[in-house]
């Protein structure tokens, strides 16, 4: 009978870790972007509900902890599985599987690569603001509910700020553009390795599979894009360089002459 170690190293074992992870991954990447399209609201959305996470004190950083962890399991099988059918690829079938595989398996590792250097650059950006610790500076006060009167961080001002940098923005779009076409590959292998696609099923999963990542391209797309071009701004960050400007301005000191 087999036990659930060998079941874990077995290769049925780890594509089906991959597929639960890569389904894990898949519903965060979508609440995370609709708590990014929040910021085609007021202020005061966005804010609100980023304060309401922050308050969850601990057990967001579980939460964290559980998706590093997830994110973490999902590149390890992926790792094991490339190693593991390059082992057993005969030696005449080289030629013809990478041919085949290129585009997409081959395409994957690298683009894996690139997504996971930019959810670094990201955490360190936005989450822990390790990069830019004046986004500390960005204050505001909740205006409605029961965290009304209450000074929070101004995450509005705060993703405005960052994506009026033109090499964040594009960084970001490149970045989304890649992790868009690896979740239309890899949620299409999901489905097939959970056991769920089948001749009947097949080309429905496709057209959805492909639907979802144009979307999910275009919609985070929208964002840097919207705030580059001056349709999502933040009067918080304009209050900020008006008294920056203000400050700067030169003092003439020379007394006007009178005859």
């Amino acid at each position: 009978m087999p036990t659930s170690k060998s079941f874990f190293f077995s290769s049925l074992g780890k594509k089906f870790i991959m597929g639960l992870t890569g389904l894990i991954l898949v519903l965060f990447v979508i609440g995370h972007l609709v708590g990014n399209l929040q910021i085609f609201a007021d202020p005061e959305v966005i804010n609100q509900y980023a304060h309401l996470l922050h308050s969850m004190g601990p057990l967001l950083w579980l939460v964290r902890a559980f998706l590093l962890l997830t994110v973490v399991l999902h590149i390890w099988m992926a790792v094991l599985l490339v190693i593991e059918n390059r082992r057993a690829r005969p030696q005449g079938y080289e030629g013809e599987h990478t041919h085949r595989a290129s585009y997409a398996s081959r395409t994957m590792k690298f683009s894996g690569i690139i997504v996971l250097a930019f959810i670094i650059f990201h955490l360190a950006h936005f989450t822990l603001r390790v990069t830019h610790p004046e986004y500390e500076n960005l204050r505001y006060t909740l205006q409605e509910g029961a965290y009304a009167g209450t000074e929070v961080l101004d995450v509005h001002a705060m993703m405005v700020m960052g994506f009026q940098k033109p090499l964040i923005s594009l960084f970001y779009i490149f970045a989304v553009g890649l992790l868009a076409f690896h979740l239309r590959h890899g949620f299409g292998s999901m489905f097939q390795t959970l056991g769920l696609r089948n001749k009947h099923w097949g080309g429905v999963i496709e057209k959805t599979t492909i639907t979802f990542a144009v979307a999910y391209f275009l919609f985070n797309a929208a964002i840097p894009l919207s705030v580059m071009a001056g349709v999502v701004d933040n009067e918080n960050i304009k209050s900020i360089d008006d008294s920056a400007e203000v400050m700067t301005l030169p003092e003439d000191d020379s007394p006007e002459q009178t005859d």
